[in-house]
């Protein structure tokens, strides 16, 4: 039950290549959002109309890359620990 194949080995480091990936897309989707919003914002009045919808998307979007940093940096800690204790 505790034997790892070398199928498992390879899967595994399948996973983390598409995780990473995945994360410096969704990264990549988030800092175009960000530019995109930003050509809406109305400088002159950036609190009324679609400069607030502006301003929140560019708010939502760097919650959204602080997430993923917190995601990718707690899965290099587990692969650390995970590492060290075998």
């Amino acid at each position: 039950m505790g034997n790892i194949g070398i199928n498992d080995l390879v899967l595994q480091e399948v996973l983390k290549i598409m995780s990473k990936t995945l994360i410096l897309v969704l990264i990549g989707i988030a800092l175009l959002l960000i530019i995109y919003n930003a050509t809406l914002i109305d400088f002159q009045d950036p609190f009324h109309g679609d400069s607030t919808i502006a301003l929140i998307g560019i708010f939502a979007a760097l919650s959204a890359i602080v997430l993923l940093l917190i995601y990718w940096t707690s899965k290099k800690i587990k692969e650390t620990i995970d590492n060290d204790g075998t």
